[in-house]
């Protein structure tokens, strides 16, 4: 796949106990970006943070959540990103979710690690 160096970054941010289809969330959001050809997804799992409810979430030992927050990255173009926007808005019941232009400076693939 050969990514235009003007890209966009998707970033939905939700809580690690979130569920849909009887997957975490967070699954969920993979596979279907996978299933939809977007370039890539990642997961980070925070130490710390609050959302809607100003409810805090930590893993500190004394305070131990076992709903931690959740960021999901994805990188596409605009467009590839926007046809995405509605199959995820069905499905992500609480959270939030941000768009913002990057500069992709390469995207490798393939064996030689040559740029595509």
């Amino acid at each position: 796949m050969i990514l235009p160096r003007d890209g966009h970054l998707l970033r939905i941010y939700i809580g690690e106990n979130d569920r849909h289809e009887n997957l975490p969330l967070y699954e969920w959001l993979v596979r279907k970006a996978r299933e939809h050809g977007l370039a890539g997804a990642t997961v980070l799992r925070g130490l710390e943070g609050y959302g809607a409810h100003s409810r805090l979430h930590t893993a500190k030992i004394l305070r131990l959540s076992s709903d931690l927050p959740i960021l999901v990255e994805i990188v596409d173009t605009r467009e590839r990103i926007e046809t995405f926007i509605p199959v995820i808005d069905a499905a992500v019941s609480e959270g939030l979710a941000t768009i913002e232009k990057v500069e992709i400076r390469f995207y490798r693939s393939g064996k030689d690690g040559a740029a595509r």
